[in-house]
């Protein structure tokens, strides 16, 4: 894992049905290894993304703004870390990943998550607040070879910080490939390819804050939530 944390990378991302799930498993066997987290090969993780009262790092993407930031912090519960972190997409594709590890989730921002906000990104952070929380599990791989990592997110949920309702997606899965470089020879990307499942540039935040707020300006979404809501009668089996 040291070799491959790609806090600078190129992210591929896909969605598929969790009925696929063990036969992409079957796949993958030969060419990538699972990570085992406390003897756990399914590991539970939970985020709360912060943003501006207007929400500001959701519309810039929903604009299609180049050099975007998005600020949350991330528990990995099986391994009882968290961290604050910072992710920067710049105009040329590449995912930029600053973080720090803190003690806990916090709701009321610390001194020093303030200063490092401040310093690695656009926002003040006095003018951020907690907005969405999003729960998933996540299975881990390496590549045996390539220098690449491999993540699906399953378990999906999400609940808007004034509410205390979750907002389940049990069909849905989110595979994404991070590499240095974006590249099609990888085995994961090729057997998406092999099956005609296309790349897509879903935002679990963005995804989020749509599903939980209905007046939101979400014009530039709504083709991804029509697809995932699609998914949950999708019988297409990979292989």
């Amino acid at each position: 894992m040291d070799e491959v944390k790609l806090l600078k990378r190129a992210d591929t991302k896909f969605i598929f049905n969790a009925e696929n799930l063990q036969s992409v498993l079957e796949v993958l066997r030969p060419n990538y290894r699972l990570l085992s987290t406390q003897g756990n090969r399914v590991n539970k993780y939970r985020t709360v993304y912060f943003d501006t009262a207007d929400l500001d790092s959701y519309i810039k993407h929903h604009n299609g703004n180049l050099n975007r930031v998005k600020i949350r912090f991330r528990e990995y519960l099986d391994s009882d870390l968290t961290f604050l972190e910072v992710k920067f997409k710049n105009n040329k594709g590449k995912t930029i990943k600053s973080r720090i590890e803190k003690p806990a989730i916090e709701e009321k921002l610390s001194d020093s998550s303030k200063e490092f906000i401040d310093e690695n990104s656009i926002y003040d952070s006095n003018q951020l607040s907690p907005v969405l929380w999003n729960s998933f599990t996540r299975l881990t791989f390496v590549h045996k070879i390539d220098k690449e990592r491999l993540t699906f997110d399953l378990n999906i949920s999400f609940r808007k910080e004034s509410e205390s309702q979750d907002h389940q997606i049990p069909h849905l899965i989110i595979a994404e490939v991070k590499q240095e470089k974006m590249s099609l020879n990888s085995d994961f990307i090729r057997l998406m390819k092999r099956n005609h499942i296309l790349q897509t540039s879903l935002s679990k935040y963005c995804i989020g804050t749509v599903l939980t707020n209905k007046d939101i300006k979400s014009n530039r979404f709504k083709k991804h939530i029509l697809k995932i809501n699609k998914l949950k009668n999708d019988r297409t089996i990979i292989a």
